[in-house]
């Protein structure tokens, strides 16, 4: 928050407060909740604990599915619905083998609104989705496809720039925003990728955004039970320690992923080129070679999330880790965010004389 922001925020907080929840009332009719705040999907972070935290602040949790099969997914939303009355989500993977069987349980466990991620939907999956009850939301790499996505029965829209943490894109949401933003009006659009302040919402809310996803900045939350060497991790973090990976030859393609440094990420360079060494000598195949630099990273997350590994475990994390400073309950930082937004548009009318 600005100076000016601060000194006049206890002076005119109501206004402020109402203007905000005007800009943000679409998106928040849309997920049903008091504030137009998606919480991101991170495995292992993302589960039934900060999930409800988030619901029950006023924002809208979303349950990470990942990996997990049906009867796991089931156990999840009904151990969420037993912790919160309040409106939640789901995230599924597109390229998950039981896609069909996960929307189904979502269905029958009345989940209102059903994330597709990690790619392109099936358009049965959407169907299928749609006919259960639940609305739809995707994510939109470019507007093309934003057009393409609503066309196929998208009933909203995640537009995430490259600053985000994890699986990344190659645009920041700064140009995905201009893209996409002016030209997609028929459904409400939340934008995702290096949120960590009510100002930057208050931003995007003016451009036309319905909402925000938020993920990094409820890692470090009370209610979430990620390992403490996790959250010390973020704290410590700074937004240029946040980087994507690093592809070594390119006929070994890796998936961008951005996380925190750590020896894992260094070994992970040395690993490709051992794997590239092999590849040259002949020693390995191009799929056998591909592969094994695709496993490098299996379970990484979760020893790092659940297990404390941050050596040699996978950081995920967005650009705003800079911004995460301490463990907060999750209704602090959700209040903070809505200040931060409310003070900044306050701050617009306030004479010069507070320059």
């Amino acid at each position: 928050m600005t100076d000016v922001a601060a000194a006049i925020a206890p002076a005119v907080p109501q206004a402020a407060h109402g203007a905000i929840d005007r800009l943000m009332a679409r998106g928040a009719a849309f997920l049903g909740t008091r504030y137009a705040i998606m919480g991101g999907a991170m495995s292992w972070v993302s589960e039934r604990n900060l999930v409800a935290a988030l619901s029950n602040a006023g924002a809208f949790g979303v349950i990470a599915c990942g990996a997990m099969e049906p009867p796991r997914l089931a156990e999840e939303i009904a151990a969420t619905q037993g912790l919160t009355t309040q409106p939640f989500g789901v995230n599924l993977i597109t390229m998950h083998p039981r896609l069909e069987g996960l929307v189904q349980v979502c269905l029958e466990a009345r989940v209102g609104h059903i994330v597709f991620a990690g790619g392109i939907p099936p358009g049965a999956a959407i169907k299928a989705a749609k006919e259960g009850g639940a609305k739809v939301v995707c994510f939109a790499p470019a507007l093309a496809l934003a057009k393409k996505l609503v066309r196929s029965g998208a009933d909203a829209l995640v537009i995430e720039g490259s600053e985000a943490g994890g699986h990344i894109g190659p645009v920041s949401l700064n140009v995905l925003a201009q893209e996409i933003l002016p030209h997609v009006r028929d459904v409400p659009v939340f934008v995702a990728g290096g949120i960590g302040r009510g100002e930057a919402i208050l931003s995007y809310l003016e451009m036309g955004a319905a909402g925000a996803q938020i993920g990094t900045r409820f890692v470090c939350a009370t209610e979430s039970i990620a390992h403490p060497n996790f959250k010390r991790a973020f704290i410590r973090g700074a937004a240029r320690d946040a980087l994507p990976t690093i592809q070594l030859d390119e006929r070994f393609p890796v998936i961008p992923v951005r996380a925190l440094q750590n020896a894992g990420t260094k070994r992970f360079l040395d690993h490709q080129a051992a794997v590239l060494a092999r590849f040259r000598a002949g020693e390995v195949t191009k799929e056998a070679g591909q592969l094994d630099i695709e496993h490098f990273w299996a379970g990484a997350l979760r020893r790092a999330v659940i297990d404390g590994d941050v050596e040699q475990g996978s950081l995920m994390a967005g650009q705003s880790v800079g911004m995460v400073t301490r463990e907060q309950p999750v209704a602090e930082i959700i209040a903070e965010l809505i200040d931060q937004a409310s003070a900044a548009l306050a701050a617009r009318s306030v004479p010069a004389a507070f320059g």
